[in-house]
Protein backbone atom coordinates (compact mmCIF):
# COMPACT_ATOMS: atom_id res chain seq x y z
CA UNK A 1 0.00 0.00 0.00
CA UNK A 2 1.66 3.44 -0.89
CA UNK A 3 2.02 5.64 1.80
CA UNK A 4 -0.16 8.46 2.19
CA UNK A 5 2.13 12.09 2.37
CA UNK A 6 1.54 14.03 5.64
CA UNK A 7 1.73 17.89 5.45
CA UNK A 8 2.66 19.42 8.02
CA UNK A 9 0.52 19.14 11.39
CA UNK A 10 0.94 22.83 12.73
CA UNK A 11 -0.61 24.13 9.97
CA UNK A 12 -4.06 21.81 10.65
CA UNK A 13 -4.39 20.87 14.05
CA UNK A 14 -8.11 19.50 14.60
CA UNK A 15 -8.49 18.52 11.00
CA UNK A 16 -8.72 14.92 9.88
CA UNK A 17 -5.51 13.92 8.28
CA UNK A 18 -4.90 10.35 6.78
CA UNK A 19 -1.66 8.59 6.69
CA UNK A 20 -0.21 5.08 6.48
CA UNK A 21 3.29 5.90 7.93
CA UNK A 22 2.43 4.09 10.84
CA UNK A 23 5.92 4.58 12.65
CA UNK A 24 5.15 8.30 12.56
CA UNK A 25 3.21 7.37 15.78
CA UNK A 26 4.03 6.22 19.80
CA UNK A 27 1.65 6.14 22.61
CA UNK A 28 1.67 8.54 25.47
CA UNK A 29 3.92 7.69 28.93
CA UNK A 30 1.61 7.08 31.49
CA UNK A 31 -1.47 5.78 29.64
CA UNK A 32 -3.14 2.41 30.80
CA UNK A 33 -1.97 -1.06 29.55
CA UNK A 34 -3.26 -2.18 25.88
CA UNK A 35 -6.24 -4.31 26.60
CA UNK A 36 -5.52 -7.20 24.35
CA UNK A 37 -9.45 -8.91 24.31
CA UNK A 38 -10.29 -5.37 22.85
CA UNK A 39 -7.80 -5.20 19.93
CA UNK A 40 -8.60 -8.97 19.12
CA UNK A 41 -12.40 -7.71 19.29
CA UNK A 42 -11.57 -5.13 16.85
CA UNK A 43 -9.44 -6.84 14.47
CA UNK A 44 -12.52 -9.27 13.83
CA UNK A 45 -14.88 -6.18 13.25
CA UNK A 46 -11.81 -4.32 11.25
CA UNK A 47 -11.39 -7.03 8.95
CA UNK A 48 -15.55 -7.25 7.97
CA UNK A 49 -15.91 -3.63 7.71
CA UNK A 50 -13.76 -1.36 8.44
CA UNK A 51 -16.02 2.06 8.53
CA UNK A 52 -14.36 5.44 9.41
CA UNK A 53 -12.77 6.29 12.47
CA UNK A 54 -10.11 8.37 13.79
CA UNK A 55 -7.70 8.72 17.02
CA UNK A 56 -6.39 11.82 18.49
CA UNK A 57 -2.71 12.68 18.87
CA UNK A 58 -0.55 15.47 19.93
CA UNK A 59 1.88 17.64 17.97
CA UNK A 60 4.60 14.70 18.92
CA UNK A 61 2.22 12.35 17.54
CA UNK A 62 1.94 10.83 20.67
CA UNK A 63 -1.44 8.94 20.74
CA UNK A 64 -4.16 10.78 23.34
CA UNK A 65 -7.21 8.30 22.43
CA UNK A 66 -7.19 5.47 20.34
CA UNK A 67 -4.16 3.58 21.07
CA UNK A 68 -6.49 0.19 20.17
CA UNK A 69 -8.03 1.45 16.60
CA UNK A 70 -3.92 1.96 15.83
CA UNK A 71 -2.73 -1.27 17.18
CA UNK A 72 -5.12 -3.11 14.71
CA UNK A 73 -5.08 -0.54 11.90
CA UNK A 74 -1.48 -0.64 12.04
CA UNK A 75 -1.76 -4.72 12.12
CA UNK A 76 -3.88 -4.98 9.01
CA UNK A 77 -2.63 -2.32 6.79
CA UNK A 78 -5.44 0.26 6.54
CA UNK A 79 -5.39 3.73 6.45
CA UNK A 80 -5.23 6.06 9.94
CA UNK A 81 -7.59 8.77 10.24
CA UNK A 82 -6.01 10.98 12.95
CA UNK A 83 -6.75 14.48 14.37
CA UNK A 84 -4.01 16.57 16.01
CA UNK A 85 -5.07 18.69 19.10
CA UNK A 86 -2.24 20.82 20.09
CA UNK A 87 -1.14 20.84 23.79
CA UNK A 88 -2.94 17.81 24.42
CA UNK A 89 -1.15 15.39 27.08
CA UNK A 90 -1.88 12.94 30.10
CA UNK A 91 -4.35 14.84 31.31
CA UNK A 92 -6.34 14.34 28.40
CA UNK A 93 -5.95 10.86 28.46
CA UNK A 94 -7.31 10.81 31.50
CA UNK A 95 -10.33 12.85 30.98
CA UNK A 96 -10.76 10.29 27.84
CA UNK A 97 -10.28 6.99 29.46
CA UNK A 98 -12.45 8.78 32.68
CA UNK A 99 -15.39 9.01 29.83
CA UNK A 100 -15.25 5.12 28.25
CA UNK A 101 -16.86 2.56 29.72
CA UNK A 102 -14.65 0.33 32.21
CA UNK A 103 -14.28 -3.36 31.10
CA UNK A 104 -15.43 -5.43 33.88
CA UNK A 105 -14.75 -9.50 34.40
CA UNK A 106 -18.13 -10.13 32.93
CA UNK A 107 -16.71 -8.29 29.25
CA UNK A 108 -13.71 -10.30 29.44
CA UNK A 109 -15.46 -13.47 29.81
CA UNK A 110 -17.86 -13.03 26.92
CA UNK A 111 -15.40 -11.92 25.14
CA UNK A 112 -13.05 -14.98 25.12
CA UNK A 113 -16.31 -16.89 25.00
CA UNK A 114 -16.91 -15.32 21.68
CA UNK A 115 -13.60 -16.03 20.23
CA UNK A 116 -14.03 -19.59 21.30
CA UNK A 117 -11.56 -19.85 24.20
CA UNK A 118 -12.24 -23.08 25.55
CA UNK A 119 -10.98 -22.95 29.01
CA UNK A 120 -13.58 -19.80 29.08
CA UNK A 121 -16.32 -21.57 27.74
CA UNK A 122 -15.82 -24.00 30.35
CA UNK A 123 -15.55 -21.10 32.80
CA UNK A 124 -18.63 -19.73 31.93
CA UNK A 125 -21.07 -23.02 32.20
CA UNK A 126 -19.55 -23.46 35.67
CA UNK A 127 -20.35 -19.84 36.86
CA UNK A 128 -23.72 -20.27 34.93
CA UNK A 129 -24.16 -23.79 37.00
CA UNK A 130 -23.39 -22.46 40.68
CA UNK A 131 -23.66 -19.11 40.60
CA UNK A 132 -20.42 -17.93 42.22
CA UNK A 133 -18.16 -14.75 41.57
CA UNK A 134 -15.53 -14.21 39.36
CA UNK A 135 -12.81 -14.50 42.51
CA UNK A 136 -14.03 -17.65 43.95
CA UNK A 137 -14.53 -19.41 40.18
CA UNK A 138 -11.20 -18.31 39.55
CA UNK A 139 -9.70 -20.10 42.87
CA UNK A 140 -11.85 -22.96 42.70
CA UNK A 141 -11.06 -23.88 38.91
CA UNK A 142 -7.52 -22.65 39.76
CA UNK A 143 -6.49 -24.20 43.24
CA UNK A 144 -2.97 -22.92 43.07
CA UNK A 145 -3.89 -19.16 42.48
CA UNK A 146 -1.52 -16.65 42.63
CA UNK A 147 -1.41 -12.91 42.45
CA UNK A 148 -1.44 -13.18 38.74
CA UNK A 149 -4.37 -15.13 38.24
CA UNK A 150 -6.62 -12.06 37.47
CA UNK A 151 -4.20 -10.08 35.08
CA UNK A 152 -4.36 -14.06 33.29
CA UNK A 153 -7.64 -14.06 33.18
CA UNK A 154 -8.00 -10.55 31.44
CA UNK A 155 -4.98 -11.50 29.02
CA UNK A 156 -6.80 -14.40 27.76
CA UNK A 157 -4.40 -16.73 29.53
CA UNK A 158 -6.57 -18.38 32.23
CA UNK A 159 -6.40 -22.31 32.03
CA UNK A 160 -8.95 -24.40 33.95
CA UNK A 161 -6.18 -26.86 36.11
CA UNK A 162 -9.04 -29.06 37.38
CA UNK A 163 -12.61 -28.92 36.29
CA UNK A 164 -13.48 -32.15 38.63
CA UNK A 165 -12.06 -30.84 41.37
CA UNK A 166 -13.98 -27.27 40.82
CA UNK A 167 -17.15 -29.59 40.33
CA UNK A 168 -16.83 -31.38 43.72
CA UNK A 169 -15.82 -28.45 46.08
CA UNK A 170 -19.00 -26.39 44.66
CA UNK A 171 -21.18 -29.19 45.19
CA UNK A 172 -19.78 -29.53 48.83
CA UNK A 173 -20.35 -25.63 49.54
CA UNK A 174 -24.16 -26.06 48.00
CA UNK A 175 -24.50 -28.49 50.53
CA UNK A 176 -24.13 -25.74 53.07
CA UNK A 177 -26.60 -23.57 51.56
CA UNK A 178 -29.95 -24.89 53.97
CA UNK A 179 -27.52 -23.94 56.88
CA UNK A 180 -25.65 -20.72 55.87
CA UNK A 181 -27.14 -18.02 53.07
CA UNK A 182 -23.70 -16.60 53.10
CA UNK A 183 -22.51 -20.06 51.66
CA UNK A 184 -21.15 -18.10 48.30
CA UNK A 185 -18.97 -15.61 50.26
CA UNK A 186 -15.55 -14.99 49.16
CA UNK A 187 -13.69 -15.86 52.47
CA UNK A 188 -15.66 -18.70 53.13
CA UNK A 189 -15.48 -20.53 49.66
CA UNK A 190 -11.53 -20.01 50.23
CA UNK A 191 -11.54 -21.28 53.41
CA UNK A 192 -13.66 -24.64 51.92
CA UNK A 193 -11.00 -24.65 49.18
CA UNK A 194 -8.45 -24.47 52.02
CA UNK A 195 -9.96 -27.11 54.64
CA UNK A 196 -10.85 -29.83 51.50
CA UNK A 197 -6.87 -29.76 50.79
CA UNK A 198 -6.44 -30.77 54.69
CA UNK A 199 -5.96 -34.75 55.35
CA UNK A 200 -7.57 -34.11 58.37
CA UNK A 201 -10.67 -32.52 57.39
CA UNK A 202 -13.99 -34.59 56.49
CA UNK A 203 -16.73 -32.47 54.44
CA UNK A 204 -19.12 -35.64 55.00
CA UNK A 205 -18.51 -35.34 59.07
CA UNK A 206 -18.39 -31.44 59.00
CA UNK A 207 -22.01 -31.46 56.81
CA UNK A 208 -23.08 -33.58 59.69
CA UNK A 209 -21.84 -31.69 62.49
CA UNK A 210 -23.52 -28.80 60.93
CA UNK A 211 -26.60 -30.53 60.70
CA UNK A 212 -26.93 -30.72 64.89
CA UNK A 213 -26.12 -26.91 64.84
CA UNK A 214 -27.97 -25.53 62.29
CA UNK A 215 -27.11 -21.87 63.18
CA UNK A 216 -23.72 -22.37 64.04
CA UNK A 217 -22.04 -20.93 60.99
CA UNK A 218 -21.94 -16.95 60.96
CA UNK A 219 -20.14 -14.42 58.59
CA UNK A 220 -16.53 -14.28 59.21
CA UNK A 221 -14.30 -11.28 57.99
CA UNK A 222 -11.63 -13.23 56.96
CA UNK A 223 -10.54 -17.38 55.51
CA UNK A 224 -8.92 -17.56 58.57
CA UNK A 225 -11.68 -17.06 61.05
CA UNK A 226 -13.97 -19.43 58.71
CA UNK A 227 -11.51 -21.95 59.38
CA UNK A 228 -11.51 -21.58 63.29
CA UNK A 229 -15.27 -21.54 63.53
CA UNK A 230 -15.42 -24.41 61.56
CA UNK A 231 -13.17 -25.90 63.18
CA UNK A 232 -15.53 -25.57 66.53
CA UNK A 233 -18.16 -26.66 64.71
CA UNK A 234 -16.35 -30.02 63.59
CA UNK A 235 -15.22 -30.62 66.92
CA UNK A 236 -18.45 -30.35 68.67
CA UNK A 237 -18.90 -33.41 70.69
CA UNK A 238 -15.84 -35.09 69.22
CA UNK A 239 -13.30 -36.25 72.10
CA UNK A 240 -10.30 -36.04 70.35
CA UNK A 241 -10.05 -32.32 68.79
CA UNK A 242 -9.05 -32.19 65.67
CA UNK A 243 -6.70 -28.86 64.55
CA UNK A 244 -7.72 -27.60 61.14
CA UNK A 245 -5.94 -24.29 61.09
CA UNK A 246 -2.40 -25.57 60.88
Amino acid sequence: MKTTQIEPMAKHSNQVHTTTDYFLFKPIGGNREKNMLHIKRLKESMKKNYVFTSIVVNENYEIIDGQHRFEVIKELGLPLNYIVCKGYGLQEVHILNANTRNWKSDDYLDGYCQLGYEDYIIYRDFKNKYGFGHNECMTLLDPSRDKETVKRFFSGDFKVKSLANAEMIADYILQVKPYYEGYKRRSFVFAMVKLIKNKAFSFPEFLAKLKLQPTSLQDCPTVESYVALIEDIYNYRRREKINLRY
